[in-house]
């Protein structure tokens, strides 16, 4: 094994967090999918919106914790988390408020839905690496 503890912690880190973006966009596009089949247009991109809104925030949140910062220390580290959480609340505020204001027509089940299915990727993607590391897999 090459790198510490801690270097090994933080790149499995950015593997879980580009997992669960990666999950989450193909939750979204399945979603959207499913509900093109079911509901039809105006569903589909109600689900996509949905999906989008809870993926672009959580990008910026996973960005904002993955980048280089000048102090390494664990306080900087949460100021890093705590602003990346408040940017996170924004985009979503901003970004509901930007389809519910744009988009028309707009189907709010299938928006929320796609939301809420997105959001439920990530605790599964928690959970998966809970799982992994129970059963001495650390990647």
């Amino acid at each position: 094994m090459t790198g510490t503890a801690e270097e090994r912690s933080a790149v499995t880190s950015g593997n879980l967090a580009v997992r669960i973006l990666l999950t989450q966009l193909v939750l979204c596009m399945a979603l959207a999918l499913l509900f093109w089949g079911v509901e039809g247009n105006v569903a589909a991109y109600s689900a996509l919106l949905g999906g989008l809104t809870c993926v672009i925030p959580n990008a910026f949140l996973a960005l904002r914790l993955a980048l280089p910062r000048r102090d390494p220390g664990a306080e900087a580290l949460v100021r890093a988390a705590y602003i990346g959480e408040l940017g996170k609340v924004t985009l979503t505020v901003l970004m509901f408020g930007a389809v519910f204001l744009l988009v028309r027509p707009l189907a709010a089940g299938p928006l929320f839905a796609g939301f809420v299915g997105c959001q439920l990727a990530t605790f599964a993607g928690f959970l998966g690496r809970d799982r992994r590391n129970k059963n001495g897999n650390n990647g």
